[in-house]
């Protein structure tokens, strides 16, 4: 069915056009019924959402409104009319997300991971010279927590240090010169202003120094299964942008889904520790000679997300090699061995 103002292409049972409001029947597209839907579709409705509903009914005409994870303002696609859904957008609605899997078969996963052990040249043919004892596809899930952190940091200023000792050390130079030019009893009394010299030198450098502020924002991602904590993410990023919300029933057959057994307040916990030990080594990255160094962070609520991740055992040599690969973007989550 086509919009007989516009031209546009609706769904059979549309009431109204999606894209200039005109009413869609044997009424007409004139007058006032074909321009209020366009009207109100200006000024969104706020829509209070039960927690734990997976979609919505238009407010205005009844259709069904398909949700996109991360959206906070939603046009609905047969009357026009806008919903709003407050500040927390479709978390309100459902805290359970899903990365779609991009790895699905087994030789592409067996890629990855060979392409990963063989890396460098004293690892050539690392996989076929393995035995692999384990390569299991399964949805993990991981904690999501959002942690505002903010560093102080009190660092030596190097760049000052070293202009400051230049220009002394050339002072003391020029200094000493002078002083052992003079052959009577000026001597020692050069040496000893030019160890005073270089002693305030030396201890005004000690004092320069910088106030800095490192601030970051995190979602970090913290395993919900305590029996692979031992695979924990360090700094490593999903793909979030690719989340959608957790629908079991679109998931291939048949792929296991692990139940979480980590509740949100301990996976907060830990993800307040995760973040603590980055923004020490991106201060450290960042800073030389820091001496005081004080970390403050918020954390918010979590999200449950369920990630696709093939985990791979080999054994070689005697040693055990443990490979986690992310089943959504290809890139390995943790390893163990290598």
């Amino acid at each position: 069915m086509f919009c007989i103002r516009c031209g546009t292409q609706l769904p059979d049972n549309a009431k109204f056009c999606s894209n200039c409001g005109a009413a869609i029947g044997t009424a007409g597209v004139s007058g006032e019924a074909g321009t209020q839907p366009a009207a109100q579709a200006a000024q969104p409705k706020a829509v209070i959402a039960p927690v734990g509903i997976a979609a919505l009914n238009c407010p205005r005409c009844g259709a069904p409104i398909a949700p996109k994870f991360g959206e906070m303002v939603i046009t609905c696609a047969y009357c026009g009319s806008g919903i709003s859904l407050g500040a927390d957008g479709w978390r309100s609605l459902q805290k359970q997300s899903m990365l779609p899997l991009r790895l699905p078969k087994e030789d592409d996963a067996i890629a990855r991971i060979k392409e990963q052990m063989d890396r460098g040249l004293l690892r050539r043919h690392l996989e076929e010279q393995s035995t692999r004892e384990e390569l299991t596809l399964s949805y993990i899930p991981y904690w999501l927590i959002p942690v505002s952190a903010r560093t102080s940091i009190v660092a030596a200023d190097v760049a000052a240090e070293v202009g400051t000792i230049a220009t002394e050390a050339a002072l003391i130079g020029i200094l000493g010169g002078a002083m052992g030019g003079r052959r009577r009893g000026f001597g020692m009394g050069g040496a000893m202003a030019g160890g005073a010299l270089m002693g305030t030198a030396m201890g005004g450098s000690a004092n320069l120094k910088k106030a800095a502020t490192l601030a970051l924002n995190y979602e970090y991602p913290v395993v919900a299964v305590k029996a692979l904590q031992e695979y924990q993410p360090m700094g490593y990023e999903f793909a979030l942008k690719e989340r959608t919300i957790f629908d079991i029933t679109a998931l291939p057959k048949p792929i296991k889904v692990l139940n979480g057994d980590v509740s949100e307040e301990a996976a907060k916990h830990q993800a307040k520790a995760y973040v603590d030990t980055l923004q020490a080594q991106a201060a450290h990255q960042k800073y030389h000679m820091i001496q005081q160094m004080s970390t403050e962070m918020d954390v918010s609520d979590g999200e449950l997300m369920y990630v696709p991740v093939w985990f791979a055992r080999y054994l070689h040599k005697g040693g055990r090699i443990v490979l986690v690969i992310d089943g959504n973007s290809g890139g390995v989550i943790n390893s163990i061995g290598l």
